[in-house]
């Protein structure tokens, strides 16, 4: 996996990761513990109907919470949630972006996108955080 690549400057740049490896993909597998072969056997992929082994939607979840909490900080998290969207594979590189959406009393809101090279958006992102003096 090359990256990860900061774009933008305006402090809230973008991640941006990848080309995704089929390696990054077993790496994340021994870190998670989900083992299913559809990581990672290309013959049972191909079984399943896949081209190649599909990259664990999680991966790209951690990739939007490592986005958020490093423009936000990891203590200020006070929810975060996903939805998958759309299949991610080797060779794909994702860019994980996101903008404040709601400001309360104490707390503020993001909503995020990690997105595919070609623009479709594979993991759809919200988040609360709790506000530190900085926000």
């Amino acid at each position: 996996m090359s990256g990860p690549e900061r774009s933008g400057g305006d402090g809230m740049s973008a991640l941006v990761i990848g080309p995704l490896t089929r390696t990054d993909l077993v790496r994340y597998q021994g870190a998670s513990g989900d083992f299913n072969p559809i990581h990672h056997d290309e013959t049972f992929a191909r079984a399943s109907g896949l081209d190649a082994p599909l990259s664990l939607g999680m991966l790209q979840a951690g990739f939007l919470a490592t986005w958020a909490t490093d423009r936000f900080g990891a203590a200020g998290v006070r929810a975060f949630r996903v939805r998958f969207a759309a299949r991610v594979f080797p060779g794909d590189t994702v860019t994980c972006d996101g903008t404040v959406t709601a400001r309360r009393a104490g707390e503020f809101d993001v909503e995020m996108t990690c997105t595919k090279q070609d623009g479709t958006v594979a993991v759809y992102g919200w988040a609360t955080f709790a506000t530190d003096g900085d926000q």
